[in-house]
């Protein structure tokens, strides 16, 4: 069913179909360990412990969609997809789709609204994929 499902958003064009490798998963992680860890450093402004612990959970997200062998340019879908890539179960998806609309509206609107308990909430998200994708087995080299 896995693979239906986000074959079926390769055919919408949603997704684009490519060889996963193990050297990006890798970079995708090791960045996205970073930046959850200075999210929680209380010294750091909100705003921007929000933004870390958001680029955390997409670059999580994109990790475990790259494993699979799929790639979006829309980070909504790569939000998306976690329930098909890492199981996600409903109430983490939307609070990531929150922190995606609030991302959104500071970029582009120049209005963050933003709390600590949605902090928190994104933080514990973000742990969750962490865990999650670093279990995740090593990717195998595609055959020539």
């Amino acid at each position: 069913m896995l693979s239906q499902n986000l074959e079926n958003l390769v055919t919408t064009g949603s997704l684009k179909s490519e060889p996963a490798d193990q050297s990006e998963f890798n970079g995708l992680l090791r960045s996205a360990k970073a930046r959850l860890t200075d999210s929680v450093n209380p010294d750091l402004a909100i705003e921007s412990r929000f933004d870390l612990a958001y680029s955390s959970s997409h670059a999580l997200a994109l990790a475990a969609l790259r494993w699979h062998g799929y790639r979006s340019d829309n980070r909504y879908v790569v939000f998306q997809c976690l329930e098909h890539t890492l199981n996600i179960k409903p109430e983490i998806w939307r609070v990531l789709a929150l922190c995606h609309q609030r991302r959104n509206a500071a970029e582009y609107e120049g209005h963050l609204e933003i709390g600590d308990q949605l902090l928190a909430e994104l933080i514990a998200a973000t742990d969750l994929l962490q865990r999650k994708v670093a279990a995740m087995p090593s990717i195998k080299p595609v055959a020539p």
